[in-house]
């Protein structure tokens, strides 16, 4: 099996033992992304909205850099410590996407890494 390692230098950089984003034939795997300043490597805000806002940016630079864009997007999984924030990934979901919606899952979990609010990971379809 062969795979490409996707990377840039507009996201956060692997905080671990991780790539940004792997591609296997059309399917790009990206990594979860927390509401990293990719400068700074440090938390926006945090204000839940900011975060979330972050969030789609840092996954917007490592779909780029696999060559793609959100509407090569077919399932996106969010994890929040607080699902009540849930309304405000539909608000900026709303911004940043048009129909046909990708698939989409939403996990309340316990605890982030570096405290983040929210954390989401894509797949997309290159072909």
């Amino acid at each position: 099996m062969s795979f490409r390692v996707i990377e840039t230098d507009r996201a956060p950089r692997a905080i671990g033992t991780y790539s940004q984003a792997v591609q296997s034939g059309s399917l790009v795997f990206v990594s979860g992304q927390i509401p990293l300043d990719p400068r700074t490597m440090t938390l926006v805000s945090e204000d839940p909205r900011a975060q979330i806002v972050q969030v789609f940016a840092n996954l917007e630079a490592v779909i780029a850099a696999a060559g793609g864009d959100f509407r090569r997007i077919v399932k996106l999984s969010v994890f929040l410590t607080d699902l009540a924030h849930f309304p405000l990934v539909n608000e900026v979901m709303a911004e940043r996407f048009e129909p046909p919606f990708p698939a989409r899952s939403a996990i309340g979990v316990a605890a982030l890494p570096r405290g983040a609010k929210v954390e989401m990971d894509v797949i997309l379809d290159l072909a």
